[in-house]
């Protein structure tokens, strides 16, 4: 039977707290603070007292789970064609993201357009969204990262409103790739972040019409998982995932970069017709075939028609020849023939320096050291990044 305290008796704080945190864990910790976890404790400063050598490190350690990929040499479509849809609907106002959904997506998507060019830089992109019901196309299909960008910056084509319409966005975007070519690949890559999707008809028929047309749907949710997006991503043979936080957020959107591999039950390769057009030098601005009624100073010459085109990749809108350069389509190979991902070194070897950069090792810390599996050269981190996401050659395989 409890008591009430009386008025001069004193109560031992202290010991009081000492007992409910006892009886809460069991092991002299709050049940609270076992659930929340104080992720500054990993860490630790440096000799200096200076903790940019740490973040560094983790920088390195999350690009290098980015580049731990499959390097089997596989067969993958170097000419894409990707719609890329976004959300403007009243959801894409939450705070969840900081600063928000929108304003966060409009960031990275701004970084992708220009990562997804210098990786692929004779695809081409295009730009869909989808608020009010309605889908509205921002960008044609086209290969200057600086078009789909200056799209984005403005604030009127960026405003939110009302619901998405999943089904107009996937019509719309299946009907502006009808005149895709058969040796390029069909994509669509869909930043959602409602629950809902306000259709015009019966979704299911437009899924079919994508699977029939072989336009592969990879999507990345912003908020929960939606039963019709998996069952689009997996109809369609792409790839669906929900965001966790802002950096894995980065990390689904940017997993769409490397061009898939071709499926199984598409037509064997076939011989493709290009062109390499020359640089035309111009003193006067003459008229060219991407604007009408447009002057243009300089561009590059057609070699079927001599018609003159002012950017390139494109595709010449009088003769339709795939108009590209040569370093374009060198680029484009390691994807075809990537670099084998480097192996962490666990115990000392005979390098006393980085081969490619010449930097020392330190014996005592083997932490960012690598190795090449074939040609079994040591690396540093920093080279190791470098190799995969711009050289895409090993300098010791080569040398």
């Amino acid at each position: 039977m409890s008591r009430r305290p009386m008025d001069d008796e004193y109560i031992d704080i202290d010991d009081t707290l000492d007992n409910n945190q006892d009886d809460d864990t069991g092991k002299g910790g709050y049940s609270w603070e076992e659930e929340y976890k104080r992720s500054w404790d990993v860490l630790q400063e440096d000799a200096e007292g200076r903790l940019s050598s740490v973040v560094a490190q983790l920088q390195q350690q999350r690009k290098r789970r980015r580049l731990l990929k499959d390097t089997d040499v596989i067969q993958r479509g170097i000419i894409r064609h990707v719609f890329l849809i976004l959300d403007l609907s009243e959801a894409m106002n939450e705070k969840d993201l900081r600063p928000s959904r929108v304003e966060l997506t409009l960031t990275y998507v701004q970084q992708f357009i220009n990562e997804f060019f210098d990786q692929n830089p004779i695809s081409q992109l295009g730009i869909i969204v989808t608020r009010d019901g309605i889908a509205e196309k921002l960008t044609e299909l086209g290969g200057n990262p600086s078009d789909h960008t200056r799209a984005l910056q403005s604030k009127k084509n960026v405003e939110t409103s009302g619901e998405p319409s999943l089904q107009n966005a996937l019509q719309l975007a299946r009907a502006s790739m009808v005149g895709v070519p058969s040796h390029g690949s069909k994509e669509v890559l869909l930043v959602f972040g409602a629950l809902t999707t306000c259709d015009p008809g019966d979704i299911h028929e437009t899924i079919d019409l994508l699977q029939k047309d072989m336009v592969r749907v990879s999507i990345v949710g912003l908020a929960a998982e939606v039963q019709i997006c998996r069952m689009l991503s997996r109809a369609t043979k792409g790839s669906y995932g929900v965001i966790l936080n802002e950096a894995h957020y980065k990390d689904l959107l940017f997993e769409a970069i490397p061009p898939p591999a071709v499926s199984s039950t598409k037509n064997t390769a076939s011989l493709v017709t290009m062109g390499f057009p020359k640089r035309l030098m111009e003193d006067h601005a003459t008229l060219c075939v991407c604007h009408s009624n447009k002057l243009t100073l300089g561009g590059y010459i057609c070699p079927r028609c001599k018609s003159k085109v002012c950017e390139l990749p494109s595709d010449c809108d009088v003769c339709g020849l795939t108009l590209v350069s040569s370093p374009h389509l060198a680029r484009s190979y390691h994807h075809l023939f990537p670099v084998d991902n480097f192996d962490e070194i666990r115990q000392p070897g005979h390098s006393t320096h980085c081969f490619s950069c010449l930097a020392p090792f330190d014996k005592n810390d083997l932490a960012g050291q690598f190795t090449c599996p074939k040609c079994k050269h040591e690396f540093c981190a920093d080279c190791d990044i470098f190799i995969h996401e711009v050289l895409h050659n090993c300098p010791g395989c080569w040398s």
